[in-house]
């Protein structure tokens, strides 16, 4: 079987070269092309080329017949009557270029004669900055070099390595770029002070060149292994003390350690000697990912650091919180003696928490008081209770992990707005930009030394709504007189903003309407009833849907106009407050049927009308006016008839006269 697969390759390599020799001869069968002075020019350099017919191989038997004509690629550059053309060809490019010769005889195409390839290139230059390595205590060697400018030539490298004993070992290399060759053996750390020299060689038909030696140790070139196998113990499952552990190579002198949280973009390194596969590090933050790598080193002042070993991610343990909660309070009169308390709070930072939060402790307790405290456990970040109205609260909350509680945030329960002398002045909230309003204020008149912070509150104005939405705050110490909210600020929503200043157990506050991005109201006010009430009438209506606002509202306006009358409508400007939604309007005259509607208006402008409404003022009837009329005419009637009365008397009471 073995000798049947022989037998077939050797027909198959005879084929081959038959079809490739017999090829050339049909090729130029009619004539050959010579070169001179040789296939391979250095750049700059001139060469003769030469084209002849074989006897018999022309258009006929004289000369003058035959044409021949030289080509350069596909373009002509030189033609000549007879049986042979020479040409000296200059200035050739980089590279190969081919050169075909051709006959031409009259009235017949052109008949390829033969063809040559010239191939113009330049001396290597030396190699540079050859080093070698070996990766691995059980890698082989391979050498990298600069191979310098193209020489757009066949060449030929040959890398030798010389050792103790007079031991030499080499490899070849064959290729227009060939920049580097692994020679396939291994340096052993039996004797890590032994020399060795590398030296690269290369040769191509212009010239040769070879690199400087290059001298090393097996210290020298030996780049260990990354470490692998890497893990990481807790110790009592604490951060305090963690110890990172992995597996090296035999001979590993020094490693280095890096490690960062996930969210971070720089390192935190650590050199050690001696390490053996493990080290501790003991500043490490609770209930954070971290990623490490390892890199090796062989000796303290030769060779190279082995390439970072694979990430090793893992999430340090959970501590206990130490951050304080920041706590806020909203205090609501329900009814003559109860209240509502509304306790707000922000998460605790990462690094605070030190952990997963499970809960939160909320104690609302009577200052000086013999009840018992209210408490309760949380997942939320709100709490409400209701209270009686008299005595004084306070309150604690705490969050806690699965190691503990933070320490509790402690706040006395007052009226925020209570005391008018500390509320804030001028207060005012501008737009800036998509996501953000700022916000300004003066310090009380009389009392500006006396606050100890200011507090920005601030949520969306949603009238009418049963559910109030979410709070949002920040705290500013008492030298500041501005602030910058932007949490939860959407642009074209309303908000409302108070500015409280604080003083121990008092408070007082200012608010104002503001948003950070507005523009004219998408509809007017719906109106949904108009009463006649003593000669007037009040108009009710809904308030437009928060999307539909676009912004903080200013004002509505009220137009009328009579019923099919072309005359501009009247109007009546009423400024905005939260809780409006009804509004009176005197000005119509009885029996007269009006249309009206409304518009609002925010800084950006006015929106369309919203629906129309008929309405007429019936008026109610004066007494006076009916009853002095009456009287009058009453009056005249009974004069009328007695005039009548007394004079009918008169006369029957005279005498007749006669003549």
């Amino acid at each position: 079987m073995a000798l049947a697969v022989r037998g077939c390759s050797l027909a198959f390599i005879f084929i081959i070269m038959w079809l490739l020799i017999k090829a050339k001869i049909d090729v130029c069968k009619r004539g050959d092309v010579t070169v001179k002075p040789s296939h391979v020019i250095l750049l700059g350099s001139a060469v003769n080329i030469s084209c002849s017919l074989k006897p018999k191989q022309g258009c006929s038997h004289y000369s003058s017949f035959n044409r021949l004509i030289l080509y350069r690629f596909d373009r002509r550059i030189n033609f000549h009557h007879g049986h042979s053309l020479s040409s000296q060809v200059t200035d050739l490019p980089l590279g190969t270029t081919l050169f075909v010769c051709k006959l031409a005889c009259v009235n017949s195409d052109e008949i390829r004669i033969c063809g040559a390839e010239i191939s113009v290139g330049v001396a290597p230059e030396q190699p540079q900055n050859l080093s070698c390595i070996q990766k691995g205590e059980q890698g082989t060697v391979a050498c990298t070099w600069d191979r310098g400018r193209d020489t757009h030539l066949y060449s030929e490298y040959t890398l030798q390595l010389s050792g103790p004993k007079n031991l030499t070992w080499q490899k070849q290399c064959k290729d227009y770029y060939c920049d580097h060759l692994d020679l396939g053996i291994n340096l052993t750390p039996e004797s890590p002070e032994s020399s060795f020299t590398a030296k690269v060689t290369v040769i191509n038909s212009l010239g040769s060149s070879s690199s400087f030696p290059s001298t090393f140790t097996f210290l020298d070139i030996v780049r260990p292994l990354p470490p692998w196998d890497i893990r990481i113990e807790f110790q009592n499952a604490s951060v305090s003390r963690c110890t990172l552990q992995w597996q090296d190579e035999g001979l590993v002198l020094l490693n280095r350690l890096r490690y960062r949280p996930n969210d971070s973009e720089s390192w935190n390194m650590v050199d050690v000697t001696n390490a053996k596969g493990k080290h501790d590090l003991l500043d490490l933050k609770p209930f954070t990912e971290y990623e490490f790598q390892i890199s090796s080193k062989l000796h303290l002042y030769k060779g190279s650091w082995s390439d970072w070993s694979e990430s090793l991610r893992t999430q340090t343990p959970e501590e206990e919180p130490t951050g304080m909660l920041d706590v806020w309070y909203m205090k609501q009169h329900i009814d003559y003696n109860r209240q509502q308390i509304s306790l707000f709070w922000k998460n605790l930072s990462v690094s605070e928490a030190r952990g997963k939060i499970l809960h939160y402790r909320v104690t609302l307790q009577e200052v000086r008081g013999g009840k018992a405290p209210f408490q309760n456990i949380t997942g939320h970040t709100s709490w409400t209770w209701i209270v009686p109205r008299t005595g004084n609260w306070a309150v604690a909350v705490s969050a806690a992990n699965s190691k503990g509680s933070s320490p509790p945030t402690r706040i006395n329960i007052t009226n925020l707005c209570g005391a008018g002398l500390l509320a804030p002045r001028q207060v005012s909230a501008d737009s800036g930009g998509m996501d953000y309003i700022v916000v300004t204020w003066e310090p009380p008149r009389r009392a500006p030394s006396a606050v100890q912070e200011y507090v920005v509150e601030w949520r969306e104005l949603r009238p009418g709504g049963d559910i109030l939405p979410p709070l949002n705050w920040l705290r500013s110490p008492p030298y500041n007189v501005s602030a910058l909210i932007s949490e939860n600020i959407k642009p074209y929503i309303c908000y409302e903003i108070r500015v409280y200043a604080l003083s121990g157990d008092q408070g007082g506050c200012s608010s104002i309407l503001g948003n950070s991005k507005h523009k004219a109201p998408l509809s007017g006010p719906h109106i949904n009833a108009i009463t006649e009430e003593k000669g007037s009438i009040l108009i009710s209506w809904n308030s437009i849907p928060a999307q539909e606002q676009m912004g903080c509202i200013l004002n509505y306006r009220i137009y009328w106009k009579e019923r099919n009358s072309n005359s501009q409508p009247r109007l009546c400007e009423i400024p905005y407050r939260v809780s409006q939604n009804s509004h009176p309007i005197n000005s119509l005259q009885p029996r007269v049927t009006y249309v009206l509607w409304m518009t609002a208006l925010t800084a950006a402008g006015e929106s369309s009308q919203g629906n129309e409404r008929e309405f007429c003022l019936q008026g109610k009837a004066n007494w006076e006016v009916f009853v002095a009329p009456s009287v009058c005419i009453a009056i005249v009637m009974v004069g009328i008839f007695s005039m009548r009365y007394f004079r009918q008397k008169r006369g029957h009471n005279c005498p007749w006269t006669g003549s």
